[in-house]
């Protein structure tokens, strides 16, 4: 049964999302769906369609790619899902509904939908959830039909999904006669929940609770399906089970561990159940990673998981710059999680930290024309350190055309094409604005229709109107984002300046009143450029200044500022000028300034001598870290040293 109808209440015109959206909408879309269908020139293969034809018995040969390529299907789904949301393409939704009746004939009749184990291993279903990725395609595909479906209105893929997820509640649960086991890569989890949603039935928010309690107890399910499979190797990390977050149960964990996608889907889901479910002790475990997380843990970027190892959290403040791991689809799940915990609790933190993801960590990971992509995004770039040191093989210095893992552009498709949902929450009679984009958005408040359009040219200044449109007069709070990096701030209503301080709660303005139309609320953050300092143990950044303006994080590019951007030394004294230069980067504000360069010339072949420091002024010119990489391939530094 579906309770829920399709909503559609948020469409942008911002000038820098619309043009990420249009990109994804014009570009990405398109160019994914060339690579699934194995049709790009020099790119690793995909196949994902072409197994799911396999399994349907229209097609011969045998499985190809990883055991969760069918999700590179399903986050390509869900993109579509959300673009259409936003500029219907009856070509597009065409092209989308033959995909889901291809799924529909790849099912099992008892709701099974793999296409690894349909085509490959049909006898060993559910013997490896450690590391086969069942659940996880599972859930990615249910995450995309419950987008269609709130998208389209149309159903068949929402019945494929709750056909299979009705199958997997057969096979996973507590009861005696089913398996007490849970993903080794989370993501069903919070799929689960989303279905809940859309349907009202309860045994979905159950089983995905059962996943979030039952993993790390022991005895050590990943240990008894080991044993049941006669598998005598090590695990393939080998630093045991806290890669998978299931080292311990789940409301035991206090730090951050392991594989950092995985870990964060699963917080994820974690504040998705603490909401739902009001659960006080989930509540507080969401909150101390989080801390831990974000104030120990995490780049300046938004970038998370610092070692290549295990694509991994390593251990509190190492966050190393040139070795960074930082996934894209890290960042990604971070937008997801600081999403989930303003669920939990409106918190201007929780919004501050998803702004800082969606501008920097995320973005970086698609080049401005939408066809080239990062799967790392490091804070430090020397090519030919990449090329050389095999640690740094990870780091590269120019993004990829496609992968041969491909979870990051097609993730990175559908959050850009999903960013309205980001924007706003309601809760009765209050609206709480998040983020600062240029949007029309409809809500209902007390049976009224209330329509609020905003408008801005955010991120490359602070000045946001928002006018509120309702036909009767309708008392209910609109309540303001501040960001942390805001200094001053003035709000207006209807030209009148209001005295917001004493109107400020958890980091947000609360404007309550008699709302009619034609009201205009302004808000103004100076932006300001600003030198952000790292904790001092943060041993890699001792010394050293980023460069911050608004929402944006900036670095030094080689093509901008010459070789050896390491040798640069920023004076404290130096005066910082921004500037938006429309043609660089389709628009971006620059950052200009004087600074000193150590002097290479007077060192003859000299690699050490007695000290003294010998430099040359020089203008620098720093650019928006997502930007990078979009010209002339080159040396690359977010972290500049700092002189007194």
């Amino acid at each position: 049964m579906i309770v829920e109808k399709a909503k559609n209440s948020v469409k942008i015109s911002d000038k820098f999302w619309g043009h990420y959206q249009e990109v994804v909408r014009e570009q990405v879309i398109p160019y994914q769906w060339e690579a699934l269908n194995d049709r790009l020139p020099n790119t690793a293969p995909s196949h994902a369609i072409e197994n799911f034809r396999i399994a349907a018995g229209e097609a011969e040969g045998e499985f190809y790619g990883m055991v969760f390529q069918d999700s590179d299907v399903a986050k390509w789904l869900e993109a579509v899902a959300f673009s259409l949301e936003t500029k219907p393409n009856p070509d597009l939704e065409k092209t989308a509904d033959e995909v889901i009746e291809l799924l529909g004939r790849a099912q099992g009749e008892d709701g099974y939908l793999n296409t690894y184990y349909t085509v490959k291993e049909p006898e060993k279903r559910w013997t490896n959830v450690r590391d086969n990725h069942e659940l996880y395609c599972a859930g990615h595909l249910i995450e995309a039909a419950v987008a269609y479906y709130r998208a389209t209105g149309k159903d068949k893929f929402l019945n494929i999904m709750i056909k299979y997820a009705d199958y997997i509640d057969t096979v996973f649960g507590p009861e005696e006669d089913k398996i007490k086991g849970y993903p080794g890569h989370q993501e069903i989890e919070l799929a689960l929940v989303k279905l809940y949603d859309v349907t009202g039935n309860k045994k979905y928010l159950n089983l995905s609770k059962f996943f979030i309690d039952e993993r790390g107890k022991q005895p050590h399910y990943f240990e008894i399906e080991k044993k049941e499979r006669s598998d005598s190797n090590r695990f393939f990390f080998n630093i045991s089970y806290a890669y998978n977050q299931a080292h311990k149960p789940v409301r035991e964990q206090k730090e951050a561990v392991g594989h950092a996608v995985r870990a964060v889907y699963m917080y994820t889901a974690m504040a998705d159940l603490a909401a739902k479910t009001n659960d006080p002790e989930l509540k507080k475990v969401c909150e101390t990673l989080w801390e831990n997380v974000t104030r120990k843990q995490m780049y300046i970027t938004g970038g998370i998981g610092s070692m290549v190892f295990g694509e991994a959290f390593s251990f509190d403040y190492d966050l190393p710059n040139d070795l960074s791991y930082t996934e894209t689809c890290a960042s990604i799940a971070l937008v997801f999680w600081a999403n989930r915990m303003l669920d939990l609790d409106i918190n201007s933190q929780y919004a501050d930290i998803m702004e800082l993801a969606l501008y920097n960590g995320t973005i970086s990971g698609m080049d401005l024309d939408g066809k080239k992509f990062f799967y790392v995004n490091p804070l430090e770039v020397l090519p030919e350190a990449s090329q050389k040191r095999g640690d740094k093989r990870h780091i590269k210095s120019v993004r990829q055309g496609w992968f041969g893992c491909a979870c990051c552009p097609p993730n990175l498709a559908r959050l850009i094409a999903s960013i309205g949902h980001y924007i706003y929450s309601q809760k009765e009679k209050e609206l709480f604005v998040h983020l600062y984009m240029g949007n029309d958005a409809k809500f209902e408040i007390d049976g009224k229709e209330v329509l609020l359009s905003q408008h801005t040219n955010y991120p490359w200044d602070g000045n946001v109107e928002i006018h509120v449109s309702t036909e009767l007069q309708t008392d209910f709070m609109i309540s303001l984002r501040v960001p942390g990096w805001a200094r001053k701030v003035i709000v207006k209503i209807n030209g009148q300046l209001i005295d917001h301080e004493s109107l400020m709660k958890d980091g947000y303005i609360r404007l309550q009143r008699n709302w009619k139309k034609d009201d205009k609320i302004e808000l103004i953050l100076p932006m300001e450029v600003e030198r952000i300092q790292a904790n001092p143990l943060v041993r890699h950044n001792n010394g050293k200044v980023a460069l911050h303006r608004g929402p944006v994080v900036y670095c030094l590019e080689e093509v901008d500022n010459g070789k050896n951007l390491h040798g640069i030394f920023l004076p404290r004294t130096a005066e910082l000028q921004a500037e938006f230069n429309p043609d660089l980067l389709d628009g971006v504000v620059e950052i200009k300034g004087l600074a000193e360069r150590v002097s290479e010339k007077d060192w003859g072949n000299h690699l050490y001598r007695r000290a003294e420091t010998n430099t040359t002024p020089i203008e620098i010119k720093a650019i928006p870290y997502y930007a990078w990489c979009n010209r002339e391939p080159g040396e690359m530094l977010v972290w500049v040293n700092e002189k007194n």
